[in-house]
């Protein structure tokens, strides 16, 4: 499916909020709800042992699954027993070093090895199934959130589908582990708001309802009804489907009624954090839907920066599985993103490099400068243009931050704009803070980089960020801002100055 800039945003942002939110709420697993007042931090630890920014079973159980579909998205049916297969086999693999695996997923995963050994072969989707309605049948509770923490990659693969198809294939994905109905039709109903949210940049989570019987469709009403007036802390029993799908849209619709964009999306994943218990389940099932709404580019560099997890990948990895899966194009290794370079050979000189006005540890430059990395002694890079995976070499991937910024005065053409270029500036004092010298780049150094250049500069110096714009221009004669990042610097301007009145009336009184 051909999707327009900022529907490839939402796409590539599905994952990665999911595993944002996931290792977000490892370190406060199954801990009692946090008061309002609390920081939310990404710090590891928990009853596992989880590293810092290390998301855990959820993103990892999703990984197979958006590999799977990705490599049959050329065929007609995307969750096809051997697709589902796949993914089997996938999370066998990873149980069996897995730091967390949930009890009934485990239970599932291990019968349906007895049933595939027993039988003499290898492990396949229909010992799954089977497997896990056994489990069903045995105990008459299969409704853990197991499936539906897992499940938004689906979403991604059906984007030019009809959303009823979703629904069904939705089912039989949440089937092979969990087959209680109410899983089934939970990981439908979040698969197509996903779906919904990433076409049109809206959050709806009862946009599935019509797809379900008269009769369930009233009891989801009802249950979304009750959690748009509760908060996440209210559902004591997250690790029940039903109520990790209420604590999710809880988080969700309560921070949205203070916050919009990517503070909707900050607040709303800790809030589900702080509603305790389950934390990393609720925020990686209320970071797919959040970052379908906003995308990419809402997540927080300092979540990104080291995000990590099983099968070793990270940030970035996640945001190529969400915008190949969304263009329903498989893999393209000689495409951005896959391609180890990208070329800028026609856009004109591009080695373009000078110190900051303000800070002669930040380089400022074209893409071309990036072949001077290691001549230069640079720890760090700030990317503000598409590059090849094979572009920066030598720096290691927590220390190059990369942002969606196109260089462009149409405003649709950049969601965020504001928010994705202020990040640009707090990444580079982030790196600063840490010691680094620090490139600064985007293709030419003409508009995106003294834009960030000009917001870093006048946090550091305490100046207007138009006077520096003045001063980088300096060191850059060539820079010129496109109208809606001088927009940018200009509104950021009259932030500052009211901070500023501010601070001079307090110290009047």
């Amino acid at each position: 499916m051909k999707l327009n800039p900022l529907q490839n945003d939402r796409a590539a942002g599905v994952l990665v909020a999911m595993a944002a939110g996931d290792a977000l709420g490892a370190g406060y697993e199954f801990g009692a709800p946090l008061p309002d007042s609390a920081d939310v931090t990404m710090k590891g630890g928990g009853p596992f042992g989880f590293a810092p920014a290390e998301w855990t079973d959820d993103t990892s159980m999703a990984i197979p699954i958006a590999e799977a579909l990705l490599d049959s998205a050329s065929d007609a049916g995307a969750s096809s027993p051997a697709a589902l297969t796949m993914v089997v086999r996938a999370w066998s693999s990873w149980a069996a070093e897995a730091k967390d695996v949930g009890a009934q997923t485990s239970s599932v995963i291990t019968a349906a090895r007895r049933l595939a050994a027993a039988s003499g072969r290898e492990v396949q989707a229909e010992d799954f199934t089977a497997a896990a309605a056994d489990f069903h049948a045995r105990t008459g509770r299969s409704a853990g959130n197991g499936s539906l923490m897992r499940t938004a990659p689906l979403a991604l693969a059906y984007l030019d589908r009809e959303p009823s198809e979703l629904m069904t294939a939705a089912g039989v994905l949440s089937a092979l582990t969990h087959a209680d109905p109410d899983a089934q039709e939970a990981c439908g109903l979040w698969c197509v708001a996903i779906r919904h949210a990433v076409l049109t940049g809206q959050l709806d989570v009862r946009a599935g309802l019509p797809l379900l019987s008269a009769e369930r469709a009233s009891v989801w009403l009802e249950r979304i009804d009750v959690a748009e007036r509760s908060r996440p802390r209210d559902f004591t029993r997250n690790g029940w489907v039903v109520e990790a799908f209420q604590g999710a849209w809880s988080a969700i619709h309560h921070a949205g009624r203070s916050a919009v964009g990517p503070a909707h999306l900050r607040a709303a994943l800790e809030e589900a954090v702080r509603g305790g218990r389950d934390t990393d389940t609720v925020a990686a099932i209320a970071g797919g839907l959040l970052g379908a709404a906003y995308g990419y580019t809402a997540v927080p560099f300092e979540w990104r920066q080291r995000l990590h997890g099983w099968p070793g990948l990270r940030a970035r990895d996640l945001m190529v599985l969400g915008m190949e899966l969304g263009r329903a194009e498989g893999l393209l290794p000689l495409c951005w993103p896959r391609a180890e370079r990208h070329d800028y050979s026609m856009w004109g000189r591009t080695d373009v490099l000078a110190r900051h006005p303000h800070d002669d540890g930040v380089w400022l430059g074209g893409v071309g400068s990036l072949q001077r990395v290691a001549k230069l002694g640079i720890d760090a890079v700030v990317s503000l243009c598409r590059l090849g995976t094979r572009d920066v070499p030598g720096v290691a991937p927590e220390d190059h931050a990369t942002f969606w910024v196109v260089d462009s005065a149409v405003e649709g053409d950049n969601a965020h704009a504001a928010f994705v270029l202020g990040e640009a500036a707090a990444a580079v004092e982030r790196y600063r803070a840490e010691g680094k010298t620090v490139l600064l780049h985007c293709v030419r150094a003409e508009s995106r980089t003294p834009t960030v250049a000009a917001l870093y500069g006048a946090r550091l110096s305490q100046i207007s960020p138009l006077e520096a714009l003045e001063d980088v221009r300096r060191v850059l004669p060539s820079a010129r801002p496109n109208p809606l990042f001088m927009q940018v610097l200009a509104e950021a301007e009259t932030i500052t100055d009211t901070a500023a009145g501010g601070a001079t009336r307090a110290g009047a009184q």
